[in-house]
């Protein structure tokens, strides 16, 4: 029987791209790479205008405090340093660089020549921040520090290879095209953390990369695959913990605090790569689809390429498009700029017609079914959350516990009277923040004085 959670929605999975084997995209002619593609602060660049740069060279690092390094995904000079605006709106230096086409790999490339046996806890976390490597699921939290924070606190490591969100087949596809570097990539983990065992958690919707898996990990004792049912959003921590351990994460708490660490498949083969070919991450697999692609596919793509070039690749556009999301159509960011540039945490490139939307004429209106309650996965009233929100009543969201949302969208889309319940409740997390933000640096000023 298949693990799941309670609550949750079944969507359209549109995986059509399940079958697509993973092509590397046609080299970018510039590519534009942010400072801050991790959890943390953005990164200081260690380069200037006119710099000749190669291949895996780092080229902004955080002086202090959290955050991770940012490499040049290309060789070739730099031609600009500007800033530019996020999908949150944020204002982010990026280091533009034209390709020269020559590929001149940094000489600080080269492979981890020690044994993992003769390898400390520091000397791995090392590697691992030098790499650049941050949480490839989305979330980009910084992956060294993850490795630090669950050191002797946990003893169970959960490879996340849910996928849940439509469209999206990144992961399926390099489980079943290079499933041994995320193995070699989990035992690395295994042996940094001092445990003996990690589950790969994958959905039934896979069935042939679950038997790839199981085919390989034969007799193997300390890895082993747990097949989860399909199921929205079963590839949130809370609820891949849930379904696996029967443990409930509190509010405010992390995995760690249950024993438990979470990493992302494609995390795992980065980090593989950091000691197996002492290459840092300026690549990653991007799922691009929508009805407007002609060709949909699944690319390797250097970071910081243009959203153009992807579209380009797969044959361009078929149809009119209205909308551009980077990520899952659930929990992704609409775009505005075609010429935005893939990062860290770009798992898909989707782009929709109109036509891709039900048609719904009428003003959005909440008719009372309690579909948004039954299939909330945080066991919320989303239902009561917007409308709070929407009547100003910030102190009441608060107390329905809003900031426990993970903003998964399950209500949103399973709402026949479109109500954009996940708007209003950002919304309301954005007014709670930003009044708790003032609290504090009054609270400071106060000290001061």
């Amino acid at each position: 029987m298949a693990y799941t959670f309670k609550g949750g929605i079944h969507v359209e999975e549109h995986k059509n791209t399940r079958n697509s084997i993973i092509e590397i995209i046609t080299p970018p002619k510039i590519v534009s790479i942010p400072m801050s593609q991790h959890i943390g602060a953005p990164c200081t660049p260690l380069v200037k205008k006119g710099d000749h740069v190669f291949m895996g060279q780092i080229i902004g690092d955080v002086t202090s405090g959290l955050g991770c390094p940012v490499h040049a995904s290309v060789s070739g000079t730099v031609i600009d340093i500007e800033e530019k605006s996020t999908p949150t709106g944020a204002r982010i230096k990026n280091v533009i660089i034209e390709n020269d086409m020559a590929d001149e790999l940094s000489p600080d490339i080269v492979p981890f020549e020690k044994k993992l046996t003769d390898t400390s806890f520091d000397e791995i976390v090392d590697i691992v921040r030098k790499a650049g490597i941050s949480g490839m699921g989305g979330a980009t939290f910084p992956t060294y520090a993850k490795l630090q924070s669950a050191r002797g606190k946990v003893d169970k490591i959960i490879i996340n290879c849910a996928e849940c969100e439509p469209y999206i087949t990144a992961n399926h596809r390099l489980l079943l095209e290079n499933p041994a570097s995320v193995i070699n990539g989990i035992k690395i983990l295994l042996y940094a953390l001092g445990l003996k065992s990690a589950w790969i958690a994958v959905e039934d919707n896979k069935l042939n990369a679950i038997n790839k898996l199981e085919e390989i990990l034969a007799g193997d004792e300390m890895i082993s695959v747990k097949v989860m049912k399909t199921k929205y959003p079963q590839g949130d921590e809370r609820q891949l913990i849930y379904a696996l351990t029967g443990k409930e994460l509190p509010m405010g708490k992390l995995p760690a605090d249950v024993g438990c660490v979470i990493f992302n498949a494609e995390t795992c083969f980065s980090i593989y790569s950091a000691f197996a070919k002492g290459m840092p991450l300026i690549r990653r697999i991007v799922t691009v689809d929508g009805d407007c692609i002609t060709n949909p596919k699944n690319l390797l793509v250097p970071i910081g390429t243009p959203y153009r070039d992807l579209i380009e690749f797969c044959g361009g556009l078929k149809k009119q498009p209205k909308k551009i999301v980077n990520g899952g159509p659930m929990m992704g960011f609409a775009q505005w700029d075609v010429n935005a540039p893939v990062t860290k945490g770009t798992s898909a490139i989707l782009v929709f017609s109109k036509n891709a939307e039900s048609p719904y004429e009428q003003p959005p209106v909440c008719i009372r079914c309690g579909r948004c309650v039954r299939g909330c996965p945080m066991h919320l009233m989303p239902n009561y959350l917007a409308m709070f929100a929407m009547h100003g009543k910030i102190d009441m969201t608060e107390e329905y516990g809003v900031m426990s949302c993970v903003e998964c969208g399950s209500c949103s889309y399973s709402c026949p009277g479109h109500v954009p319940i996940v708007q209003y409740i950002r919304v309301a997390k954005g007014e709670i923040k930003a009044a708790a933000a003032k609290k504090a640096a009054l609270a400071k000023a106060d000290a001061k004085n």
